[in-house]
């Protein structure tokens, strides 16, 4: 479900397209050498590492600007990247700046939407070549999701540095976890570069069933999950949920000056379809959407901002018609005008709510065709579909989730890096 590249890419001959402290424990890992600087310590983990506490003063300073304390690990290996167009250290991509460092860059993988992450949603990705490095440029998305022996064969270690939102169904996280996966079976190493989550500030929604389990939701986590990629690696790896209970070879390089108070705008748009702050704050309770009749604004200039269907009432003060783009080639609702809300003023705190699920459910003129087979995959539950059609306030729905909720923040609370919201 789960953007745009710099010239300096745009070679790229892809065709892409668009959804507390614990114990410390050893590592199998042999032992790495880091510089000594007063930042942030490098987390070297097969498990949960110790908390890090930093000043809540300190300037933010992303994993991947830290050259100092991963470009040491890369030397004399030969090195994968797991990147999109948020893989950036300030103006430069990661990969021209490793590159240029005389890191032995082999190869490019890119997730959903693609290396340039310029693809619409859902299409399949297509494997290519970086024009200016000359470096094969493989899809993580399509046909095959998973790395290949054949694709790691010339790899001795992984870097992921994808910009994620802190949703359960946006797939970058997906991706990463089967990069883990395939690490841990043909023993690469993998690091983590970190970045913010811009929904990191609250942990929200139902926990995922097993039997829900897809590439839209692959672990027991909320909607709103509160970590930043670097903590649910950890969280991966500790709780053992790669396959066959494999733990991978994992390093994460956190931030220096990040809290999960921390309000953070993404400087580069993370996806197609999430164009905007906004968006991307709507972006945990309108997804849900995507499992109904109700467009979400795919095919139009203002995704996850609006809301609307041909199956609401007509004295709904917006409408909007879909129509294919760049972003979304074949939308929800195409070419039908559509009744709802424009949500464009609600505030960048929103935090996740089901008001406007129950709201559109209630007002629908054909209830019977509002929910469709994929909601359930992203609700993580069938519970929730059965809940809303039964009346139940939201009041309701959320005491339902308490249970999994809470055992699910008290696991949380091994794996932060970074001091905890209020």
């Amino acid at each position: 479900m789960p953007s745009l590249l710099s010239a300096s890419l745009l070679g790229l001959s892809l065709l892409l397209s668009d959804c507390a402290r614990p114990p410390q424990t050893t590592s199998t890992a042999p032992a790495v050498a880091v510089p000594d600087t007063p930042s942030a310590p490098l987390r070297r983990t097969i498990a949960s590492p110790p908390q890090v506490i930093l000043p809540a003063a300190e300037p933010l300073r992303m994993g991947a600007e830290q050259f100092e304390r991963y470009v040491p690990l890369l030397k004399g290996k030969r090195v994968g990247v797991v990147v999109n167009q948020s893989a950036k250290v300030g103006r430069a991509f990661l990969v021209d700046t490793l590159l240029a460092r005389g890191v032995n860059v082999q190869v490019i993988f890119g997730p959903e939407h693609g290396f340039r992450g310029e693809a619409a949603d859902g299409a399949t990705i297509k494997d290519g070549k970086d024009a200016r490095s000359g470096l094969p440029a493989l899809s993580l998305y399509g046909a095959t999701k998973k790395p290949t022996p054949e694709m790691l064969r010339n790899v001795d270690v992984l870097v992921f540095d994808i910009q994620d939102v802190g949703t359960r169904f946006y797939t970058f996280i997906s991706t990463m976890h089967y990069v883990m996966e395939a690490a841990a079976e043909q023993n690469k190493e993998v690091i983590i570069l970190d970045r913010p989550n811009p929904n990191g500030w609250y942990v929200d929604g139902p926990v995922l069933e097993p039997q829900f389990k897809t590439f839209v939701g692959m672990h027991p986590i909320p909607v709103v999950h509160g970590l930043t990629v670097g903590e649910l690696a950890q969280m991966i790896n500790g709780e053992k949920w790669l396959a066959g209970n494999r733990q991978c070879r994992l390093t994460v390089i956190p931030m220096q000056g990040y809290t999960h108070d921390t309000r953070y705008e993404l400087p580069v748009r993370p996806s197609p379809n999430l164009p905007t702050t906004h968006s991307v704050a709507l972006y945990a309770s309108l997804c849900l959407f995507e499992g109904t009749d109700v467009s979400v604004g795919r095919g139009t200039a203002m995704p996850f901002e609006v809301i609307g269907a041909p199956t609401q009432p007509k004295t709904r003060p917006f409408s909007f018609t879909p129509t294919p783009n760049p972003g979304s080639t074949s939308p929800p609702q195409n070419g039908k005008l559509c009744y709802g809300l424009d949500l464009r003023q609600t505030g960048n705190d929103v935090g996740f709510s089901l008001k406007y699920l129950l709201d559109f459910y209630q007002q629908s003129t054909d209830k019977a065709n509002f929910f469709n087979k994929g909601f359930e995959r992203l609700a993580g539950t069938a519970t929730l579909r059965q809940q809303i059609i039964a009346g139940k306030s939201e009041q309701e729905i959320r005491q339902s989730w308490e249970p999994a909720l809470g055992q699910y923040k008290a696991m949380r609370k091994k794996y932060l890096l970074y001091p905890d919201f209020k």
